[in-house]
């Protein structure tokens, strides 16, 4: 019976030094452009980047935190309750509702580094990417140009990775965006999904 119980023992810890660790949770933070305006969840940027990883092997899952409308400030309100679940690399696209409003830069700026430093305390560990945006240029220049440069400050101030502009290459391409010429549509996305994923490939 002991020859039994120690084979039994070995096993146990054998299937224990083999488990497999759980996936890292990537979790997107947004607003309407992460959260797929008009498309289904399964063609918004953050699902198609965890199909194209878990293609590659790599073991994640991509939480879509997107909410259409959602301001810096509203992010901000709601990011205690998003941070709940455990989190590995946390994605943060937000802002451009600010900018479309014309909400001071500094307000905005502020509510991102709130937002970011609750990300910190709850899970130091946590790789931070911030996804640049930009305002249509009707904004002013003045107002354009501080804006744009909320995103790398804050990146630098804060160790983070910094895609320099989300929408690279579909913004302002009517092939790629839908009727309203703001949200991207489901091969817009494809190309949104391909890019954020090559600044996230570089920290998993």
């Amino acid at each position: 019976m002991m020859a039994v119980a120690k084979i039994m023992l070995f096993i146990v810890l054998l299937g224990t030094s083999w488990s497999v660790a759980p996936p890292k949770t990537i979790l997107f933070f947004g607003d309407s452009l992460t959260a797929g305006y008009g498309l289904s969840p399964e063609e918004a940027f953050p699902a198609l980047i965890e199909q194209n990883l878990r293609k590659q092997g790599k073991e994640v899952k991509a939480v879509n935190a997107g909410l259409s409308g959602e301001t810096s400030a509203g992010g901000l309100s709601r990011i205690d309750w998003i941070l709940r679940q455990p989190v590995d690399v946390f994605v943060l696209e937000l802002g451009a509702n600010d900018g479309l409003r014309g909400l001071p830069v500094t307000d905005t700026r502020q509510n991102l580094q709130r937002i970011i430093d609750k990300v910190k305390a709850k899970y130091p560990n946590a790789k931070i990417v911030m996804a640049g945006m930009m305002v249509p240029p009707n904004m002013g220049k003045t107002y354009a140009d501080e804006f744009k440069k909320i995103y790398p400050e804050l990146a630098r101030a804060n160790g983070a990775t910094l895609i320099p502009f989300l929408l690279e290459g579909v913004a302002g391409d009517e092939k790629l965006n839908q009727a309203d010429g703001i949200h991207p549509n489901a091969k817009g996305h494809q190309l949104v999904a391909r890019h954020v994923q090559s600044f996230i490939e570089k920290i998993l």
